[in-house]
């Protein structure tokens, strides 16, 4: 799907798998002390996948397997050796919940936001002895952040602006979905930010998405219409906002542009 909100080529960064691929650049996270094997208290599906309940959940929904997941994680192998992190990158991580390991994908499934679980993974129901891939049984401390469907479900407000949505003197409207945890510092207009996000047109049509393409977005403020300079600039790192950006502000008719006003979920992920 081409991508419309960059006006020059964007940078793009990589998803859960590659990440698990790759060798960590950052500080280890000590393996929990159970790493090895799961403890007798643990749970075991019928698939084989090992797993307890470290934090109860402040939610009462779950996941599907058609829904986005936002989690912070870190992974180890059963010899207590740290592959990834989000945790370590300081930044969680967005993805669709069909495209991960198996026992990824069923474990998230068990659990509600808020909540952190520990997830014993076999073999066969993580790389299954790909090459390149961590082998042997996996260990994640997962803790659940948030719920997205599918952005092929537009907004239930993707047609108008509601009456609890703020606006900017420019006439930008936007709200808040999810605070940010941590907060920090909101980017500035010669920031480069990544994100995932993902626009609608106001009679619900998608035309672009990060989410869908399984790769968070890095760009510079400067290289984006202009609603999303202004908007990104209200944002901290880890919040998620809907943006209504009028056309104006947006791709003001051009021909090789969605028309008209545009909708936007974004999800700060970092800004430098």
């Amino acid at each position: 799907m081409k991508s419309f909100v960059v006006a020059l080529a964007m940078m793009v960064g990589v998803g859960l798998a590659a990440e698990q691929a790759r060798p960590p650049a950052f500080e280890p996270i000590p393996a929990p002390s159970d790493v090895a094997k799961p403890p007798a208290d643990a749970a075991t599906t019928a698939s084989g996948l090992a797993h307890k309940v470290l934090q109860a959940g402040t939610g009462s929904a779950r996941p599907t397997t058609e829904d986005f997941v936002t989690v912070h994680y870190t992974g180890w192998t059963a010899d207590g050796k740290m592959f990834d992190s989000s945790y370590a990158r300081k930044a969680p991580s967005t993805f669709p919940v069909n495209r991960v390991i198996k026992g990824w994908g069923e474990g998230v499934q068990l659990m509600t936001t808020g909540e952190k679980r520990r997830l014993w993974i076999p073999a066969e129901l993580a790389y299954a002895g790909q090459s390149g891939r961590p082998q042997g049984m996996l260990v994640f401390d997962v803790e659940l952040i948030d719920i997205l469907p599918s952005p092929t479900v537009p907004p239930p407000d993707v047609a108008a602006v509601p009456g609890d949505a703020q606006r900017t003197a420019s006439g930008l409207a936007y709200k808040v979905l999810r605070p940010s945890a941590s907060g920090g510092s909101r980017p500035g207009k010669g920031s480069r930010v990544t994100v995932h996000y993902s626009g609608w047109t106001t009679d619900g049509k998608l035309f672009d998405s990060s989410l869908v393409r399984g790769q968070p977005a890095t760009f510079a403020l400067t290289d984006v219409i202009e609603g999303w300079t202004e908007g990104l600039q209200l944002m901290t790192p880890g919040e998620r906002t809907r943006f209504w950006i009028p056309e104006r502000l947006a791709y003001k008719g051009q021909s090789n542009g969605p028309k008209g006003m545009l909708v936007f979920d974004v999800e700060l992920i970092s800004a430098q």
